[in-house]
């Protein structure tokens, strides 16, 4: 009830402003809460595994997009998800989760045929083994199957061992060398109890058998690869771009050769011819003989199939602003892709390469969005402390006025205590009273105090008051409490 009976007391102009200032705390907290607020979504939809949330969290950090790692899932800007969740499907992220030796025979109970038991741990291992296969350089995804060994039924089958196959996903450009293909083999055997080395089958992508490593010029894509990091390297990134097609005979050809070889040293075979004139030419005489004597044939046939190599296009161009060596770069290019002359096609062409033109306004966008992120809050505080400067004193002259009520009335109560009040602060608060209503005033207070207060006015209009002050307050004349809260 007091806190009520000071509001009302309360001039309109001091409640406005004390409301006022309310309001702008309760905005400014509203503000700063929503700039604290995260409003980040979560990227997938299903929760994810630890070591999803880690490659993630890798690939995001490597494309220097903001993110935050929780428990099952990774949230980023709700205006990027759609674009970050096409760029890691197109990096085949995050990988199938594999379950490890631990989430399979975790729930393994007494009552599990041993069989089962067998399965779950070649699961478990093909998982682990898949997982430390993720790891190596140039290897981006890793499949692992073990299969069981297998008993002989009859007598003339034979047993099975125990094999394993391996897929990997080979990164753009990885190669693996025989050293390193005979390290995976060996590391997979290890894992498995009684896997020879030799039963570990490699394969990549497509299906193809790692055991010799990749064919020769039969990936265009490689090759590219392969001279472009050559060609960065030796004359710096930028400075050349490479391509490279492949043409293949989609003909499927059969060649046949027919060889006859004689049996020994003498000829395959021999003709003679004899003519003869006698009698003093009247009598010719010919003689004609052929003699085979046997030979070797042989036949060879040789079959094509489709789809064989049948040339090698590359076309290099070169940044003509760096004026390069192109018959250096021509010979590395040849050199580098086993390219047959005669077969194959080489172009190396300097050219201007095509630069975007520098955006002036760059910078001009860059100062913009420093003010966008720093202006909001500078302007608040810059509100808050201009606001705090013009209710001072109205806050001031407030307090002022509630002290001197306060006071006051204490001193018609007959405490004593409003000789606390400066005659000053009443002589200004009458400055524009009548007498009759300053001797209403001065009346209340303390002798000590009405006797200051009237040594501050001039005689005369100290002698109209002090008339006055003997006399009965009229109803028109305000009391010395609406006086003194005008002030």
């Amino acid at each position: 009830m007091a806190f009520a009976d000071r509001w009302r007391a309360l001039a309109p102009r001091s409640r406005l402003l004390i409301v006022g200032l309310v309001l702008a705390a309760l905005g400014a907290g509203i503000f700063a809460w929503a700039l604290q607020r995260d409003v980040r979504a979560p990227l997938f939809a299903t929760p994810l595994r630890p070591e999803q949330i880690a490659e993630v969290a890798q690939r995001l950090a490597e494309w220097n997009v903001a993110f935050v790692a929780g428990a099952d899932n990774v949230r980023v800007d709700a205006r990027k998800r759609n674009e970050l969740l096409l760029r890691l499907s197109l990096a085949g992220l995050p990988h199938p989760h594999r379950p490890t030796s631990s989430e399979t025979l975790e729930k393994a109970g007494p009552l599990v045929p041993q069989s089962v038991l067998d399965a779950q741990q070649r699961e478990g291992l093909a998982g682990d083994l898949a997982a430390a296969l993720r790891g190596l350089d140039g290897v981006e995804d890793a499949q692992v199957i073990v299969a069981a060994p297998r008993a002989a039924a009859f007598a003339d089958e034979t047993a099975a061992p125990v094999s394993a196959g391996v897929r990997l996903s080979l990164r753009p450009g990885a190669r693996l060398t025989p050293e390193r293909i005979a390290g995976i083999r060996q590391f997979v055997a290890d894992g498995v109890p009684g896997l020879d080395p030799a039963h570990v089958a490699l394969l990549d992508d497509r299906g193809s058998s790692l055991e010799s490593g990749p064919p020769a010029n039969d990936d265009p894509a490689a090759l590219q690869t392969s001279l472009q990091s050559a060609l960065d390297e030796a004359f710096g990134a930028g400075a050349t771009i490479v391509r490279v097609r492949l043409e293949r005979d989609l003909r499927a050809r059969e060649l046949r050769s027919l060889r006859r070889a004689p049996l020994d040293a003498a000829p395959v075979s021999g003709n003679s011819l004899d003519e003869r004139l006698a009698n003093g030419k009247k009598l010719y005489t010919k003689r004609q003989s052929s003699e085979d004597r046997g030979s070797d044939l042989r036949e060879e046939r040789t079959d094509i199939p489709a789809g064989g190599l049948d040339r090698i296009s590359v076309a290099i161009a070169v940044d003509a602003a760096r004026e390069l060596d192109l018959e250096k770069i021509r010979a590395l290019a040849g050199a580098t892709l086993g390219l047959v002359e005669g077969r194959d096609v080489l172009r190396v062409e300097a050219v201007p390469f095509a630069r975007p033109a520098p955006v002036h306004g760059e910078p001009l966008y860059a100062v913009v969005g420093l003010l966008g992120t720093f202006v909001p809050p500078l302007a608040l505080a810059l509100g808050l402390v201009f606001a705090a400067r013009a209710a001072a004193r109205p806050l001031e002259r407030v307090v002022e006025t509630l002290s001197r009520r306060r006071l006051l009335a204490r001193g018609t109560r007959g405490d004593g205590e409003t000789a606390a009040i400066a005659p000053a602060h009443v002589r200004g608060a009458l400055r524009d009273e009548p007498p009759h209503a300053a001797a209403a005033i001065i009346s209340a207070l303390p002798a000590a105090t009405a006797t200051a207060v009237l040594e501050l006015y001039p005689p005369e209009e100290r002698a109209a008051i002090v008339r006055r002050m003997q006399r009965a307050a009229s109803p028109a004349v305000p009391d010395y409490e609406s006086v003194l809260r005008r002030a």
